[in-house]
């Protein structure tokens, strides 16, 4: 995925903006190990490290974490994929903001690689995009490809139910604390273009593959398309829908089981954070 670093936190600072919730879930500690898995500019890094955690930034993005490094420089960031990335030491919990619909190639590798890079009772916390999300943005691409006689479109993204999704975190060795699947609808605050700007920014590998000479008119269709359902009286709104999770890693089956209330038990979360319930599904 290339990025459009520049205007990646400053024309859809929403992103970065609405990870607050996330942040409490996490109710990161002082002295505690986090990654953000996906961190791209570090904007949700600085969130967790200003708690008073230590945090690595690992995103695929040499351009981001560049970017990452020069904003903070007294964190730490590295470049890597988080469908293979490792660490020398367990970390107390991976946190990441949307970012996980973006690693399509294995999902279940990436939840992998999570749990290896977690001590037990380590703590997984994310957002990320639920079955539904973007699609009227989704659809109003969709249609302006065919309109213009083009091939559909390959979506970079993967945007699981949450049954779906529980299922991998169970089957990849954690257990789901905490399960959340809301629409959020979120004001396009500074992009000024609507649906065009956010296929320019998300989905630049698919517009890559459009003839130049109609890239601006299959933008403009776009827009058009997506205006009944997503423009309003104050602006662009973007149909979000996310899912938000807290799970943790279980015991390892080879060892004995953790004493109970004990720093590596199953069920154990910063003392002052109250344990979240299962929501409903």
């Amino acid at each position: 995925m290339n990025w459009a670093v520049a205007t990646y936190d400053s024309a859809f600072g929403y992103v970065s903006a609405h990870g607050a919730p996330l942040i409490d879930l996490l109710d990161p500690q002082p002295g505690e190990r986090v990654i953000d898995l996906g961190c791209g500019t570090g904007t949700f890094s600085a969130e967790i490290n200003a708690r008073g955690a230590e945090v690595l930034g690992i995103d695929g993005s040499r351009e981001m974490i560049a970017q990452a490094a020069s904003l903070h420089p007294s964190m730490s960031f590295a470049v890597g994929d988080a469908h293979d990335f490792t660490v020398a030491e367990p970390y107390d919990a991976v946190a990441s903001n949307a970012a996980l619909h973006w690693m399509t190639r294995d999902p279940d590798a990436v939840i992998a690689q999570t749990h290896a890079a977690l001590r037990p009772g380590g703590r997984f916390i994310a957002e990320m995009g639920g079955a539904g999300n973007c699609a009227e943005l989704i659809t109003a691409m969709q249609t302006a490809w065919r309109v213009f006689g083009l091939d559909e479109p390959e979506l970079p993204w993967y945007f699981p139910t949450p049954a779906e999704y529980a299922t991998r975190l169970e089957e990849g060795g954690f257990t789901v604390r905490l399960l959340e699947f809301f629409d959020r609808p979120t004001r396009m605050s500074e992009g000024p273009n609507g649906a065009a700007d956010w296929v320019r920014l998300f989905a630049p590998e698919a517009l890559a593959e459009v003839p130049p000479e109609i890239a601006e008119p299959l933008l403009d269709r776009i827009n058009v398309l997506a205006a009944p359902a997503l423009r309003r009286e104050s602006g662009w709104v973007a149909d979000y829908v996310r899912l938000r999770f807290a799970a943790i890693r279980k015991p390892n089956s080879s060892g004995p089981l953790p004493e109970p209330g004990g720093a590596d038990a199953e069920t154990s979360w910063p003392s002052s954070a109250p344990t979240p319930a299962l929501d409903p599904m």
